[in-house]
């Protein structure tokens, strides 16, 4: 079962255990711990892991502390009434009681002090260890990124390979125009299945905005005839693009055009064209 575990890794559990969340978020978490026993296990693991963790960092009070708070809140009192005699023995008991209690609340600050010293330590060292593990992440995210990328780069450059060694494939280069006179690439076109594939690697353009795209086309006859649109991208994450098929062709030809493709090219926005040569 997948959405609980993403819940349980997405960290909220944690924040919800040190108190860290509000309003709609608290009964967002409860539901899910009622909802799903595994929700509601890792909040109690959590919280036994921070108890755990705040006694074991847990600060020592220094000798005497005690005895300084006690003599703060104990003000000694006169046991005599207006008169001068002794109070009667029910109230001194009342008043040893008191102080008693008094013992008793500065024994419960001092408790509650290390506590929260404890907690905030734990909070911070669990904030820490989250950002590295985000960061770890990342990094992870990034290499297996990076390796699919050299995978597919492989994979592709062998299938050139493969064509130039082919005699059915004629490799067709185009050289840039007036008007983009700087700009060529290179298509690969299959006389006999018909395929055609270019190189983006030998793909020098320049990068199309969001309402524009390049176009394709084959000359056939003197009639131009629609290969299919893409984009100039320079994080390309593969070398081949796959276009649409042609039987015949003497020449290719590439358009800047609106996004989504013209039934007809823009001459005047052409920016590289070749002929078919074999």
């Amino acid at each position: 079962m997948e959405q609980p575990k993403a819940y349980i890794e997405s960290g909220i559990l944690e924040l919800y255990v040190l108190g860290q969340l509000k309003g709609q978020e608290i009964n967002e978490v409860e539901a899910m711990a009622f909802k799903y026993p595994e929700v509601l296990q890792e909040i109690r693991a959590i919280e036994i892991a921070l108890e755990r963790y705040a006694l074991s960092e847990a600060i020592q009070p220094r000798a005497g502390l005690d005895n300084e708070i006690i003599s703060v809140l104990d003000t000694p009192a006169q046991h005599s009434d207006t008169s001068g005699q002794d109070l009667p023995t029910i109230q001194r008991t009342a008043n040893a009681k008191i102080r008693n209690l008094v013992y008793a609340l500065a024994a419960c600050i001092a408790l509650l002090l290390v506590a929260t010293i404890a907690l905030i330590s734990a909070n911070s060292r669990l904030t820490e260890a989250k950002q590295q593990i985000s960061a770890l992440n990342l990094q992870n995210r990034k290499f297996v990124a990076t390796v699919g990328f050299m995978k597919q780069t492989n994979s592709d450059l062998e299938k050139i390979a493969a064509m130039v060694d082919d005699p059915n494939w004629a490799i067709v280069k185009l050289a840039g125009t007036k008007a983009q006179p700087s700009s060529k690439m290179m298509v690969y076109w299959n006389k006999k299945n018909k395929n055609v594939i270019l190189d983006k690697s030998k793909m020098v353009l320049p990068v199309n905005d969001t309402g524009h795209q390049y176009q394709l086309w084959a000359l056939v006859n003197g009639k131009p005839v629609d290969l299919g649109v893409f984009d100039m991208k320079s994080d390309s994450t593969s070398i081949l693009l796959q276009m649409k098929e042609i039987r015949l062709a003497q020449a290719f030809a590439v358009t800047l055009e609106k996004r989504g493709g013209s039934p007809s090219p823009t001459m005047d926005q052409m920016v590289v064209m070749g002929g078919v040569t074999i």
